[in-house]
Formats: structure tokens, sequence, C-alpha cells
């Protein structure tokens, strides 16, 4: 029986699609190494075949707080598991596929990333996503609400400024809405706008910090260029340029790649990046500090991105936005007009 046992585990390794259908009657899944190769925590990513789902995966194999990452599709998800899996790191990789699998995936899972949903292509808008995708996230959040109502979501499907009210619908009808524990992933804005500021000033990207508050689409995306870090002078043709770039950097890749997709491997680095901030708030680490797109009271509107202190129940502190140039008041203002209405959208979708 010993020998058996241990050819089944070698089995188990090399062919993990197998083992995950249940087709080995020796070793269930759960025996193989079920703790992890390290200590660290539980991720599940919920739409990890797709063009952000893929790199995002891989990414998060490579993160030493990942002890177990769960790979969840409806499509193609053995494969990118079988893939992954070969990776020396120290993360045990288990894929899932289709919707039957979906509680086993989110089943005891500490963080939740979510980039399931269509991609922006070329004509379409933010509103088109919206009929597609909200479908989509109701449906997971239905699964982590009965699965891992503790867990934090990080939800990076788009339209955000939607589907973040969408998910806050189907926790609180669950009865499990910790409003600490959703957050909005608009990394991709502030990772941009670092980017592009330090073109302009001629600075390592890595030495610049730029708050970006409001939402995650078009006018709702404000950089508040004001408060960057190292403190800078910008001239107001400086401040319309970077501006308008932020705003439109997803149309700036969609154009670029012609039809072939969107910003997919730039936002699996910024989701990394902020699910690595949300696992090290996990810890305990103190002064991890991030925009997000959040329930809030920094303004009238019932959720808004800005900083958010990260730590062992989520985003534990939102902080003001500190002082405004008249350049960013009125884009502030443009910026609430637009959210309340994609906020509204989607408390109605699950309301109605």
């Amino acid at each position: 029986m010993e020998i058996n046992q241990r050819i089944a585990r070698i089995s188990a390794h090399l062919h993990p699609s197998n083992l995950q259908m249940g087709e080995n009657p020796i070793l269930r899944q759960a025996d193989c190494r079920a703790k992890g190769g390290a200590p660290g925590y539980k991720v599940a990513i919920l739409g990890a075949a797709g063009g952000i789902g893929q790199p995002l995966a891989m990414l998060m194999k490579m993160n030493p707080l990942v002890s177990v990452l769960h790979l969840y599709d409806v499509v193609n998800s053995p494969g990118v598991t079988a893939d992954i899996s070969h990776m020396d790191t120290g993360a045990v990789v288990r894929g899932f596929l289709g919707q039957q699998q979906l509680e086993n995936a989110l089943t005891g899972m500490d963080l939740v990333v979510i980039p399931a949903g269509v991609p922006r292509k070329p004509g379409m808008t933010r509103d088109d996503l919206f009929k597609i995708n909200a479908g989509i996230v109701k449906t997971l959040c239905e699964g982590i609400a009965k699965c891992c109502p503790n867990a934090v979501v990080n939800l990076i499907s788009n339209p955000v400024n939607s589907t973040v009210p969408i998910a806050a619908e189907v926790f609180k009808k669950a009865g499990i809405y910790d409003p600490k524990k959703l957050l909005g992933v608009t990394m991709l804005d502030v990772v941009r706008a670092n980017t592009f500021v330090a073109e302009v000033l001629g600075l390592d990207p890595r030495e610049v910090s730029v708050p970006v508050v409001g939402g995650h689409a078009g006018v709702t995306i404000l950089p508040l260029l004001s408060q960057v870090k190292p403190p800078c002078s910008l001239t107001p043709e400086e401040t319309e340029y970077l501006t308008k770039r932020i705003q439109d950097g997803g149309t700036e890749v969609v154009q670029a790649k012609a039809g072939a997709g969107s910003a997919t491997l730039s936002m699996a680095y910024a989701a990394v990046k902020f699910a690595d901030a949300c696992l090290r708030g996990l810890r305990g680490d103190a002064g991890i500090i991030e925009c997000a797109f959040v329930a809030s009271q920094v303004t009238e509107l019932p959720f808004f991105a800005s900083k958010v202190r990260l730590g062992r129940g989520g985003a534990e502190e939102v902080y003001q936005l500190g002082l405004l140039n008249e350049y960013e008041r009125a884009g502030l203002d443009k910026a609430k007009k637009e959210l309340e209405g994609s906020i509204q959208k989607g408390v109605s979708f699950i309301r109605n």
C-alpha cells in the first residue's frame, strides 16, 4: 500500500488535472501537500485562464506569501494549472473547471482575486461591458458568500465602478457584507500615473508616488498631481496632458493592440502589486497604504477610490483627499457626477 501511495503522490504532481477530476482513487487531492509547501495564505483567482488571469496566476505563484493558489475558470483552467504548477516556488497550485467546481475553488480562501469577465474591445463602452460582466460577478460573489465569507476580495472585473456595488449588494443579501473586505482594484491607474509622471520628470517610476482617486473609468480617474511624491512643480500643460493620458490609459492599449485585446499584462502586474499589499496587511505589516475603490465617507457617494490603510481586517482606514488645487476640484466634480450613475447601475442590477 505504501508504494501505491508514493506512486499516486508522484502522479498527482505530474497530472494535477486528473487528480482534481477525482480520477485517482488512491490519493485524493487534499492529501497531496494539502497544507502547502510553505507557510502563507490561500489565494483564489477567479478567471485564471483569461488574458489577465494567466499572467496574474504566474505572478501570484511567485509570491512567497502564497502557500496555496486555486485557479478557477469556466474554460482552460486545467491547462493553465498544469503549466504554472511546474514553477519551482513554494505555492501549491490547484485547478478548478466550471461552475460545479466553484465552491471547491473558494472553500477556505484568505484572499480572492477576480479578473473574470470579458475584456473591452475597440468601440466597446464600459456600459457594454457591464451587461456581460455584471452577471458573472454576481455568480462568483454568491460563491464567495457561501464558501469563504471572511475572505478579502480584490475585484478587477470591469466596470469596477459598477461591479463593486454589485458585489456589496450580493454580500448584503447573504448577510456577510464587511465593507472593509471588498476592494475594487484601481492600482493600474496608480501604476500608469507613476510611470507617466516619471517620464515627464525624468525620474525612475519606482521613486514616484501619485495618489489616484475617484473611480476606475475615464473622467472618474482623478490623479492628484499636486500631491506627487517627490514634490514637483508641473506646468498647467503638463498637468492637462498627464491627467488625460492617465484617464485614457486603457483606451491607449486597446487601440495599440488593434482589436487583439486590452491591458492584460500591466493589469496583472498592478493586480499582483495590490494583492501583495493586501497579504502583507493580513500578515500584520504596518503602514501598508494603497489606493482602492471602497465603501467610503470621503464624499457623499457610497463608494469612492482613495488611499486606504490595509491590515488584518482589509481596508482598515480610509483617508481623506487632502488639499486639492482648483484643477483637481473641477475634476472631482466631474468624477462624482459620472460615478453616481455607475454606482447606482450596480446597485439596481441586484435590487431590481
